[in-house]
């Protein structure tokens, strides 16, 4: 009897314990998940500040917690004293008040061999050198100051990005008053020198956005690609009117549109975007162009370029290069909203429900 009662008791304990241990496998394999999302969130680090007459907002992922907003806020100052021409001692402030310059950082030699190209891709639609008519327009540093007797047709002589010489060493212009702006591809440079820094750093998974220009890599701290969204055309839409959203795997976008960036004179709205073949404001249905490319100076130059040859020629662009993939949204005869997307793109599009 005293022997069943032993067996009885072992087994119990036997069957105490493998419960025990079912329960403890069981509870830590809940546990693990908990712990791996606990740990991502932490290594997530969120920045913002101030370049380039905008804001600037980065997030990446970094297990050792570093904060680089310091070394971030000093690289886009040099970077600024090379391509702003807010800042009258900059290398193009320099270079448009004389007629050479020699380079003393990377960062002008770089904007004007991506900036050739592209001009030469489209037909002249992306250049530079209309920064004369961006000036007297009033977008240029100087606010607006159009004035009546301007005459339109002798600041066109002064346009085309083939009078300007350059080499990996030095800059000279061809023409007396010829003029540089790289407003229109100088956020997009910055973004990839930032997002090129974080690299080096050895972060991996990041966001970086200056003035709606950015570049993402990896993935957020949920795990998922980085998805960003595209506003409504409208003057007063804010951050949260979304149009559409775009899932970024290892991309940079940019958008240029003519919606906000405009003034109105004598009941004309004066638009931000100027053609440099005609020497005006363009006038047109295509709303917003949003490029994605390997690298965001490509994307924020070509989406500047589609703004200005409007809708035909950008969708007749997009299906002749294969470096880019765009979204563009257009006002039909009704006025209301369309869109022309790249066949590669839509697996990535998406729009909100409410």
């Amino acid at each position: 009897m005293r022997s069943n009662q032993q067996k009885n008791i072992i087994y119990s304990l036997v069957l105490l314990l493998m419960v025990l241990a079912v329960y403890l496998w069981r509870n830590r394999g809940q546990e693990e998940p908990e712990a791996v999302k606990e740990t991502i969130y932490e290594g997530r680090i969120s920045i913002t500040g101030q370049t380039m007459g905008t804001s600037y907002q980065i997030s990446y992922l970094d297990a050792k917690g570093r904060n680089l907003k310091s070394s971030v806020d000093s690289l886009l100052l040099v970077f600024n004293q090379s391509l702003s021409t807010y800042i009258q001692d900059s290398e193009i402030s320099r270079f448009n008040q004389q007629d050479s310059l020699v380079f003393d950082l990377p960062y002008f030699p770089e904007v004007l061999t991506a900036s050739k190209a592209i001009y030469e891709q489209t037909n002249g639609a992306f250049d530079p050198t209309v920064g004369p008519l961006v000036n007297v327009w009033g977008f240029g540093p100087d606010g607006p100051s159009l004035k009546d007797s301007v005459e339109i047709r002798d600041l066109l002589n002064l346009v085309g990005f083939d009078k300007v010489i350059f080499d990996e060493k030095q800059v000279r212009k061809t023409v007396n008053g010829l003029y540089l702006d790289f407003s229109a591809i100088a956020k997009g440079q910055g973004v990839d020198v930032v997002a090129d820094f974080l690299v080096e750093k050895g972060i991996n998974d990041f966001l970086v956005e200056i003035g709606g220009e950015l570049v993402a890599k990896g993935v957020n701290d949920r795990g998922e690609i980085w998805k960003v969204g595209i506003n409504r055309p409208e003057e007063s839409a804010t951050a949260s009117d979304l149009y559409s959203i775009i899932a970024l795997d290892d991309q940079a976008m940019a958008t240029s549109g003519n919606y906000r960036n405009f003034y109105v004179q004598d009941s004309v709205k004066i638009s931000h975007t100027i053609d440099p073949k005609t020497g005006y404001p363009v006038r047109h249905n295509l709303l917003s162009a949003t490029v994605i490319a390997s690298d965001c100076m490509i994307a924020d130059a070509y989406a500047t370029a589609m703004m200005v040859m409007g809708l035909d020629k950008a969708i007749a662009l997009d299906e002749e290069t294969e470096e880019i993939k765009v979204f563009l949204i257009y006002s039909d005869s009704t006025g209301e909203y369309q869109f022309h997307v790249s066949e590669g793109l839509k697996p990535y599009l998406s729009f909100p429900t409410n």
